[in-house]
């Protein structure tokens, strides 16, 4: 697949953290299986569409919560959940999502999710 015809929205945390989130399902599809690494971070708003989020891994440096809540807000923030008030966002690494045989694009299946509940958002530069 060719990355320039992939529609994936970035964003820059503090600390230097880079977030990818997929505009459409093939998008979606796409970053979660095939862009991401094992030990990025996975996002997604629980129970209603919207985009798959990574928050790259560094090699020796884990998230912190505040980071991962930031993350979590984008992937609020790209749902169809953007104006609801505090949203549940579905948090696992990239290693624990996997594509179910013949599910239709932008379908995963995830393991040893936890849920952070964040307000809709993106970073301020």
């Amino acid at each position: 697949m060719d990355l320039t015809k992939r529609d994936i929205y970035e964003y820059e945390l503090p600390g230097g953290w880079k977030v990818l989130a997929g505009k459409s399902e093939a998008d979606n599809d796409y970053l979660s299986l095939k862009m991401a690494k094992p030990n990025d971070y996975w996002f997604h708003v629980r129970g209603m569409p919207g985009s798959h989020v990574i928050l790259r891994a560094k090699p020796s440096e884990d998230p912190d919560r505040e980071t991962l809540k930031q993350a979590a807000a984008v992937a609020a923030f790209h749902s169809k959940a953007r104006n609801g008030g505090i949203v549940p966002v579905t948090c696992t690494k990239a290693r624990y999502v996997t594509k179910p045989r013949g599910a239709k694009p932008g379908t995963v299946e995830i393991r040893k999710e936890s849920v952070l509940k964040v307000r809709p958002g993106l970073v301020e530069d």
